[in-house]
């Protein structure tokens, strides 16, 4: 079945979702002008003027009379205190997920590691960290530990394309979980990655759970509190 080609307006929204869902347009970067765009598709201003009111009305640009368009600036986001997979709470709000790997290996615990993960001192386990990204804009940095006996395939997953949160609840389902938050300052390393300023506030979520029988993961969820918060509900 062939392709419908897109009409003209779709064209120059296209190619302006794809410059900022990939990051190469971050938010705040100035979007190529009426005239540039309509030099640059061969169309008219009403064509690029309708591109640019769709993609405002969706909130990925805004326009500012007498300066352009602008990429649109992220906002706050709000999370339940549920575990979620971050891959799914972005693309709830029509945004895309990518994620970085920085680190997949297996190495051997310390003292206070193997006695979170309820292993003996030494046992192997499996680190990974990561960055996740909300249209190329950092949004958490996550370096999590897990058992290799409640998921043994873990390093074998490819984290583009599906998230240490998603591996877990597939292979090694949650039947219990523990965590704290608080505020504090980045890592160098992490302020870094996030692409924010060393004095930047983040939250930091500290979360374990368990499968089954086992201790399956901790791990460490570092967000920028300029661009996360949480929320919750309560009912008696």
């Amino acid at each position: 079945m062939a392709t419908t080609p897109l009409p003209a307006y779709g064209q120059v929204k296209a190619f302006i979702k794809k410059r900022i869902s990939t990051g190469t347009w971050k938010p705040g970067d100035p979007v190529p002008s009426e005239a540039v765009l309509m030099e640059q598709f061969g169309v008219s201003r009403m064509t690029v003027n309708r591109a640019l009111r769709e993609l405002m009305g969706e909130g990925l640009v805004t326009r500012v009379q007498g300066s352009g368009t602008f990429v649109a600036e992220l906002h706050r986001i709000s999370s339940t205190l549920t575990i979620r997979d971050i891959h799914e709470e972005v693309a709830e709000r029509g945004h895309v997920h990518t994620s970085r790997v920085l680190l997949a290996e297996s190495e051997k615990a310390g003292a206070d590691l193997a006695r979170t993960l309820g292993l003996r001192p030494g046992a192997r386990v499996f680190h990974t960290i990561l960055i996740h990204l909300e249209n190329g804009v950092p949004i958490q940095y996550e370096d999590r530990y897990v058992n290799p006996a409640a998921a043994p395939d873990y390093l074998k997953t490819d984290f583009t394309q599906t998230t240490p949160t998603h591996h877990l609840l597939e292979h090694a389902p949650l039947t219990e979980a523990s965590y704290s938050i608080e505020a504090c300052l980045p890592s160098a390393r992490e302020a870094r990655h996030l692409d924010i300023k060393p004095g930047e506030a983040c939250l930091v979520m500290t979360r374990r759970t368990v499968s089954g029988g086992n201790i399956a993961s901790l791990a460490r969820l570092v967000y920028p509190g300029s661009r996360y918060s949480f929320e919750g509900k309560f009912q008696a």
